[in-house]
């Protein structure tokens, strides 16, 4: 056995620490203060809740309280869906705490949110080297390969008008 005398006196095993020695101090606030359960939450959304809500809202922050539980979990709501989410505040409750196995949120607290992000429809450009790619192509042997590359490359071509 080994004795480490500084401020405090531990008994270790052989050079064996408990592990939360090793823990970061920075890291140990966070999981103390339920960033585990809000990690999980946003990784596993879709699955907790069903497809309509988690389209509808999505998990901002998690406020904890006391020893992991009664939290309130703060969602933001596209605009317009606000209603839905409001009636399905009790099914959200329950599925994540089924999730967990304890009653980790309390309450759904919601923001709402004016659009969702909006993506842009890529258009990508007409290829104009249409000489130099068909001289490619008749190199290639294989005729299967060869009408599948012209039937792709006249329907990008077309779609993109």
């Amino acid at each position: 056995m080994h004795n480490k005398n500084n401020n405090k006196t531990q008994t270790f095993i052989q050079g064996l620490r408990p592990f939360s020695s090793s823990i970061p101090k920075t890291l140990k606030k966070f999981l103390k203060k339920g960033g585990y359960n809000y990690s999980n939450i946003v990784d596993n959304w879709t699955k907790m809740v069903s497809k309509k809500i988690s389209d509808a809202c999505y998990p901002v922050t998690i406020k904890m309280g006391k020893e992991m539980r009664n939290g309130t979990l703060v969602l933001n709501v596209v605009h317009g869906k606000e209603i839905e989410v409001e009636y399905m505040k009790k099914e959200i409750i329950d599925k994540i705490n089924s999730f967990f196995g304890y009653s980790c949120i309390n309450q759904v607290s919601l923001k709402i949110v004016q659009d969702t992000i909006k993506s842009k429809n890529k258009v990508f450009p007409k290829i104009e080297n249409l000489p130099k790619i068909e001289e490619k192509m008749n190199k290639i042997k294989d005729s299967h390969l060869k009408n599948s590359l012209k039937i792709f490359l006249k329907a990008f071509n077309e779609r993109n008008k």
